[in-house]
Formats: C-alpha cells, sequence, structure tokens
C-alpha cells in the first residue's frame, strides 16, 4: 500500500520561511509528476506547483520567487521550500503523486495534508 505523508508545516510570521516535505513509502518502482496543491478556508484547492520525474518545474503566478519545489527520486520525497510568506498563503498543503506503479498498480495518490498558518 502506497502512502504520502507530509510534513514540515507549521505557524511562522508573514516573511519567515517554512519547508515541507512529502514523502512516499511503499513498494514503488516509480513515480511520475508530483504537485503541491494547498485549500485555504472556504476556497477551492488550488495548485501551487508541479515537478515532474525529470526535474521541470511550474509554479503558480501568485507563488513564483518565493516557492521553490524539488524531488529526491531515489527518496521517493517532495520537497517544497517557502520563502517570503504571506498571510494569504495560509492553507492546508497536500502532496499528489501521479502514476505511482507499483507490482500491482498505477494510479495517483494524495496525502493527509499539513496545516501551514502565517500571521501578520
Amino acid at each position: 500500500q502506497v502512502q504520502l505523508v507530509e510534513s514540515g508545516g507549521g505557524l511562522v510570521q508573514a516573511g519567515g520561511s517554512l519547508r515541507l516535505s512529502c514523502a512516499a513509502s511503499g513498494s514503488i518502482f516509480s513515480i511520475g509528476a508530483m504537485a503541491w496543491y494547498r485549500q485555504a478556508p472556504g476556497k477551492q484547492r488550488e495548485l501551487v506547483a508541479t515537478i515532474t520525474s525529470g526535474g521541470s518545474t511550474n509554479y503558480a503566478d501568485s507563488v513564483k520567487g518565493r516557492f521553490t519545489i524539488s524531488r529526491d527520486n531515489a527518496k521517493n520525497t517532495m520537497y517544497l521550500q517557502m520563502n517570503s510568506l504571506k498571510p494569504e498563503d495560509t492553507a492546508v498543503y497536500y502532496c499528489n503523486a501521479a502514476g505511482v506503479i507499483t507490482i500491482r498498480t498505477i494510479q495517483d495518490y494524495w496525502g493527509q495534508g499539513t496545516q501551514v498558518t502565517v500571521s501578520s
């Protein structure tokens, strides 16, 4: 059974930094693209950043220049370095792994989410 576990969330003042991690566990052969999403209270879940298995990245306009997505394929782990945080970055952050190949299946997975709160 594949699991994605996020960590690194917390409370930080505006202008501060946090680093989120998303570790995939299980009998995984490979993972395709991975992504970070976030959902603020009363709002729809939105895409924050994506990274392909080859390392190509894309970012939402709202986080460009402040957030950096990366991954370690050997560890099946993805990261999100968040700098210059703003109160509007407050949300639950979720990781997504697409095209996860195991001996039995190829499917997408979601983590349980980690809360990021930025105080003004």
